[in-house]
């Protein structure tokens, strides 16, 4: 048993271990304080896991009103908010109560951000079955919706009470969404841990050993800027283009491989501007290949620094920008919001 403790504003544990799907209701039950549980999913995590999760929690005597939504981004929406908080209204649920989000990073923002905020905020469980979730979304306390003018706009830090790793879901997985944790796994090594990503390269990491070094970046980086105004910021290395590479392709996208696009058009223009070796961005390139990433698309970059405008780490006219001179060491420039167009654009491939 891996068990990694969060000392945010509600302080917490991860605990990662094969076969804790099934055990899910005896952890619940040691945090949660009432008996009743929405246990929020999509279609196909529910085909798979949800009554292996709800039979556990109904062992621990919780009283469980399973809920499922579509798969996809399309129900990170306000639309969707709105009718999960109802439900949980018109099923009265009370403060005591709680929500377990058995999923991808769609059900945990989705859940997470309903918890927040139906009765200024409930129990709140995340059990992650990719691997992105697990490595990323699921810790941390950032939860949202989206809007129609970009991702992630409306939401809350909202700590859960307990995260529930079990990586045997990740057996599940397509190929290609496994590849989308990926891309948040490369990012870590990118920012903090030079050492993780030449352990990438050679291949020679399990999940299980994944999950766990990229968890305690991330609780180190968190703990130290839980509300993201400055290092935590390291963490969105590859957001900025990543996310308006989501929106321009209307999500076709998906977040993973936007993030590795991302990722690769940022280091492209820095290798071409002498921020960065050139070695140390092809070994980015083909690491992000050899996971099966995309390192270009066909958007037009102007089209992509026009959707970046609305990036949250905009302040003014300026914004944060992630970069990392060197694998292992990110750092955080302040640019001129205009400025960034000349850096997709070198890093776009013609």
């Amino acid at each position: 048993m891996n068990i990694i403790e969060v000392n945010a504003s509600r302080r917490y544990d991860i605990f990662v271990e094969e076969g804790l799907l099934n055990r899910a209701g005896a952890y619940c039950a040691q945090v949660l304080r009432g008996k009743k549980v929405l246990l929020l999913t999509d279609e196909t995590v529910g085909a798979l896991y949800l009554n292996t999760v709800k039979q556990s929690l109904e062992a621990s005597g919780f009283e469980v009103n399973p809920y499922t939504v579509a798969v996809g981004e399309d129900s990170k929406s306000t639309a969707t908010y709105l009718q999960v908080v109802s439900y949980l209204a018109e099923n009265h649920f009370t403060r005591s109560d709680a929500i377990v989000a058995l999923g991808g990073g769609v059900v945990g923002d989705l859940g997470g951000f309903c918890a927040a905020t139906y009765l200024r905020g409930i129990g709140f469980v995340q059990i992650p079955t990719t691997l992105l979730a697990c490595v990323d979304s699921s810790v941390g306390g950032k939860t949202a919706v989206n809007l129609p003018e970009g991702k992630n706009l409306l939401g809350s830090f909202y700590q859960p009470w307990l995260v529930l790793c079990d990586p045997t879901a990740l057996q599940t997985l397509p190929s290609e969404i496994y590849a989308d944790g990926m891309a948040e796994v490369i990012k870590y090594g990118m920012i903090r841990d030079r050492t993780l990503f030449e352990a990438l390269e050679r291949g020679e990491l399990t999940d299980t050993e994944i999950i766990c070094r990229c968890v305690a970046i991330k609780r180190d980086i968190v703990e130290q800027d839980e509300r993201d105004t400055g290092y935590r910021q390291l963490l969105n290395f590859g957001h900025t283009v990543g996310h308006a590479v989501e929106k321009c392709s209307d999500f076709s996208i998906s977040h993973g491989s936007a993030v590795a696009i991302g990722m690769a058009v940022l280091t492209r223009a820095l290798s071409a501007m002498g921020k960065t070796p050139a070695e140390e961005c092809e070994r980015l390139l083909a690491l992000l290949a050899a996971c099966g990433l995309p390192t270009t698309c066909d958007i037009a970059p102007q089209a992509l620094y026009e959707v970046a405008l609305s990036d949250k780490k905009r302040a003014n006219d300026t914004l944060a920008l992630i970069t990392v001179p060197v694998i292992g060491e990110g750092g955080i420039e302040t640019i001129a919001v205009t400025e960034l167009a000349r850096y997709i654009e070198m890093g776009a491939v013609k």
